[in-house]
């Protein structure tokens, strides 16, 4: 069964609904299995293995020395012409499997067999803006919903079992270059998503919902100056002004139109109650424009997510110029440290430095470059602030002339950009997916128009090397050091996974899906998928058997703004395909 939106009658009975279905009905997905997720290894419901985002499976049924047995048993296409940009986490539930794809669908999937049970499409209107392709990152499980975001900034719940729209809610302005496309999270019953659009001049926020019917719970904005609401009886009600007032870190009355969008989604942790967030670049690009920290822009910020206030930030590059948008994950994990337990968190910045804060309060512990050349700035103050090479930031043009370029690195895409690193609690190191390559960026005038693009700048992004741009690391966060790498020629754009069988998952843009040991860096697997694999692997046990599944489908960012690097990748295909692979029991070495 498939339907699009509403431009079809939905024409299943729930009798012939049910005949589609696996055997038995996926259960409700409760509170308590959206807490346990990262502990559970026969379903997958949330985005990250488990609301840290640690991107870890306890599983070792499938290990450094048998995966070399790891074999595909089914793919499923996503049909159509609307094939690239492949960019979701799959969710398993009692042996369906929910993912959604490019162009703002949802798929139903029988994770035993590949077969689908049902299909949504969006309606989505022909003036969409997403800035950096039709992706979507995946969906929210809860109660008997799967919840997504789409293309035209509306949240849309269906029922789990037929894919029959049960609610849907507009977030935001389409019109004003709104739009969703990471996955939401459910937390303590609430449904939480940001909203993308910063290259339009949009004002970035967050916001929680009531999942079983999209009422809005409260909504916080991510610029300095607008204020916060939380929502009782269907009424507003002021929530304080994010930053507490406005214009202190911005001039004049940028911070209106001040970007910082929390585009790729957060994470919570249960040991400090709180999600953690990060936001994107000031709008617009050219920073003179706008003299001052730009608060809360290229941040990472701490919420209570009962009522969307903000507990503490820490901000990666202050008065960006660069588009180094702090969006990227900050994962809660612990160590220990002079007989102490140490409650952290770690990001790998689009900047080129890797950030350990203290989770508890968002003080700065370390910090440390993670890729070989960094331009913009010279190193990092004890606070974690970067110490700029004013050289390297583009000069300020005029009405008549652009401001002079100059050459920086990492280029604005990032030394990682949205693909999720991986944990592992069994090595303590972190595995980082990252680019080396550098961008001539110059400023230009610009003046902001509701729903345009709003950059105030150019660029043209350069590899750093012949023989690569990708590097996947492991990287130590205690020291700094980068315990091993492995080199790729086109950039990595895809999540990372991590196992307790010593494995580390990642694909490519060549198309394959890879495996390395994860304390030596040796691949010991790949396999051809037959399109660029830029989604996020996860792996889970059913029938006793170990399961990975991936998405294939090149896409994204990179063959849209990679200038001189996107001749590397111009010869490869899209595609929309699902591929599931398993470890046959009879191959199963002792453990």
């Amino acid at each position: 069964m498939k339907h699009a939106g509403l431009r079809q009658p939905f024409l299943l009975t729930a009798l012939c609904a049910a005949m589609l279905l696996p055997s038995a009905a996926a259960l409700a997905v409760t509170d308590a299995e959206i807490l346990k997720d990262a502990t559970t290894t026969d379903e997958i419901v949330t985005n990250g293995l488990g609301l840290q985002g640690q991107r870890y499976s306890p599983l070792n049924i499938l290990n450094d020395q048998n995966v070399k047995e790891l074999r595909p048993v089914w793919t499923m296409s996503f049909g159509g012409e609307k094939q690239r940009g492949q960019q979701a986490q799959p969710l398993i539930k009692d042996g369906v499997m929910y993912v959604t794809a490019s162009y703002s669908r949802v798929f139903a999937v029988d994770a035993r067999t590949g077969r689908e049970l049902w299909q949504y499409e969006a309606r989505l209107p022909d003036d969409i803006r997403p800035c950096c392709d039709v992706i979507n990152r995946g969906v929210a499980l809860y109660d008997d919903l799967v919840i997504f975001g789409t293309l035209d900034a509306k949240l849309v719940a269906l029922n789990k079992d037929t894919g029959k729209v049960v609610w849907r809610k507009n977030v935001a302005d389409h019109k004003a270059g709104y739009s969703i496309t990471a996955a939401p999270l459910v937390v303590n019953g609430k449904l939480i998503t940001g909203v993308s659009g910063g290259e339009f001049g949009v004002v970035g926020k967050i916001e929680a919902y009531d999942p079983k019917n999209g009422e809005l719970l409260w909504s916080r904005p991510t610029v300095e100056g607008h204020m916060g609401y939380v929502y009782k009886d269907g009424k507003a009600v002021e929530n304080g002004i994010s930053g507490g007032e406005a214009g202190k870190t911005w001039p004049g009355d940028l911070w209106k139109t001040g970007g910082a969008a929390p585009w790729l989604g957060g994470y919570y942790d249960a040991d400090t109650n709180l999600l953690f967030f990060g936001t994107g670049n000031p709008a617009p690009w050219n920073s003179h424009l706008r003299p001052g920290d730009n608060l809360y822009s290229s941040s990472r910020l701490a919420l209570n997510p009962d009522d969307g206030s903000i507990k503490w930030h820490f901000q990666t590059t202050p008065h960006d110029g660069w588009d180094f948008d702090g969006v990227n994950e900050l994962i809660s994990f612990d160590y220990q440290e002079g007989g102490k337990t140490v409650k952290a968190a770690a990001t790998a910045d689009r900047n080129g430095f890797f950030y350990v804060l203290d989770r508890t309060n968002g003080k700065f512990i370390r910090g440390f470059p993670f890729v070989d050349k960094i331009t913009w700035a010279k190193g990092l103050d004890k606070n974690g602030r970067p110490i700029y090479d004013d050289s390297n930031r583009p000069g300020s043009p005029s009405a008549k002339e652009k401001g002079t370029s100059v050459f920086s690195a990492p280029a604005f895409l990032g030394a990682k950009n949205w693909m999720p690193m991986a944990y592992s609690q069994d090595t303590g190191l972190f595995y980082v997916p990252s680019n080396e390559w550098g961008m001539d960026i110059w400023n230009e005038d610009i003046a902001y128009k509701k729903g345009a693009a709003y950059l105030g700048a150019g660029f043209t992004i350069k590899p750093l090397n012949e023989e690569y741009i990708g590097v996947l690391r492991a990287i130590d966060p205690k020291t700094g050091k980068e315990v091993w790498r492995h080199k790729n020629y086109a950039p990595l754009w895809g999540g990372v996974l991590t196992t307790k069988g010593n494995l580390v998952f990642t694909g490519n843009p060549e198309g394959y899906l890879q495996a390395f040991n994860a304390k030596t860096g040796e691949k010991v697997w790949e396999f051809q998928t037959g399109s660029g694999v830029i989604g996020s692997p996860v792996t889970w046990e059913m029938d006793g058997e170990q399961y990975v599944s991936v998405l294939s489908g090149w896409g994204g960012a990179v063959p849209l703004w990679g200038g001189e690097v996107a001749k590397r990748v111009k010869h490869l295909n899209q595609g929309g395909m699902l591929w599931t692979f398993k470890l046959p029991k009879e191959l199963v070495a002792k453990r």
